[in-house]
């Protein structure tokens, strides 16, 4: 989907904004504080139905008002025509899609795919495994549409098995033990699928960026894939019980980012951390333009925080390239560098939450 128009009411310091954004790369500058990271956060919001910025509603929410709105007019990749909306007070949430109403956050992500990068992505290599997971599964959802129904359906039978072990009654843990093993089968087959599709155009990318050899991406199951699922499970119950939890499937995976059989985290310096986990986000969402041709929508925020002046103008030109939309935020216009060869682009400055076009 590309965005055409956006509105957006009472997300943190913008209280009404309306305006139309470049189908490629939009920029947006103003000083800390000004509004730049808000109105990001309203875009993910609108994708995602959540902030990336906090948990909790209530901090997003413009002060004095007890609900948000973000809702756009936008085209997809066949050229009809998509209206998406949430509203967001304390408590709930809802969205529509074309003016009707979605019932879960799926629709709005299929919809409208979102790849954040903030100055916290380098959290990707160095927070635990549900980081990664988190990132590898927004891949996954978009490649194959087997993923989310096996996923809610793994986690539902995780609750009531782990209800059981806490309960110390294992007796009929076996019941749910059938249900972990065929639904974890298939998480563990979409996200090893997907990842052999997703590593050689990671590399690719990656090497644009970096002159390092020996980068590798490797899904560590949560178990060993050797084994049957539904074998581990029964030879776990003792140490399940002791700990009180399902020590192993598909919600212990963890995604491996591997420098000569070394996690890259241990090897290369903080700047070079960034480039990577740059390289591994492009990757997502080319993989995804291959695919669906939706190359979804790009936000960078702090532009000059991720990268020096060099390798942000080589990111510029590569995502010039991609032929997707962007949004780009800094402090100063001068931290975007030289736009002369950027052919499709707008500027807008962003002052006590109000955004305006240059």
């Amino acid at each position: 989907m590309t965005l055409l128009k956006l509105d957006i009411r009472s997300v943190r310091n913008i209280q009404h904004a309306t305006l139309t954004p470049s189908p490629r790369i939009n920029f947006i500058y103003g000083e800390n504080a000004s509004g730049k990271s808000a109105f990001l956060e309203a875009l993910f919001i609108l994708g995602r139905a959540k902030s990336f910025r906090s948990a909790s509603p209530k901090s997003v929410i413009h002060f004095g008002h007890d609900h948000l709105i973000v809702t756009a007019q936008g085209v997809t990749v066949q050229e009809a025509p998509l209206h998406l909306g949430v509203r967001m007070d304390y408590k709930t949430f809802s969205c529509r899609i074309n003016h009707q109403s979605a019932p879960n956050r799926a629709g709005l992500a299929y919809a409208l795919p979102l790849q954040l990068i903030y100055p916290k992505s380098y959290e990707l290599l160095e927070a635990g495994p549900q980081v990664r997971r988190e990132f590898l599964d927004w891949g996954v959802f978009n490649h194959d549409r087997a993923f989310l129904p096996a996923w809610r359906n793994y986690k539902k039978a995780l609750l009531q098995r782990n209800s059981l072990i806490k309960s110390k009654n294992p007796q009929h843990i076996h019941i749910w033990d059938k249900e972990l093993a065929y639904y974890g089968t298939i998480v563990q087959e979409c996200r090893r699928n997907y990842l052999l599709q997703l590593k050689p155009v990671f590399i690719e990318i990656f090497n644009h960026f970096l002159a390092i050899e020996g980068i590798d991406l490797k899904l560590a199951a949560g178990w060993d894939p050797a084994e049957d699922l539904s074998q581990t499970l029964k030879n776990d119950i003792e140490k399940d019980l002791r700990y009180g939890f399902t020590q192993s499937g598909p919600h212990r995976a963890d995604l491996q980012i591997l420098i000569n059989d070394k996690p890259a985290k241990d090897i290369i310096s903080r700047g070079q951390l960034k480039l990577l986990v740059i390289s591994l986000k492009l990757a997502q969402v080319r993989l995804l333009a291959n695919e669906s041709g939706d190359p979804g929508c790009i936000l960078i925020d702090d532009f000059a925080a991720e990268l020096d002046a060099f390798n942000r103008a080589r990111l510029l030109e590569h995502l010039s390239a991609m032929n997707c939309q962007v949004f780009i935020t800094a402090t100063e216009v001068n931290e975007f560098g030289d736009l002369t060869a950027l052919k499709d682009y707008k500027m807008f400055h962003v002052e006590h939450g109000n955004i305006t076009p240059v």
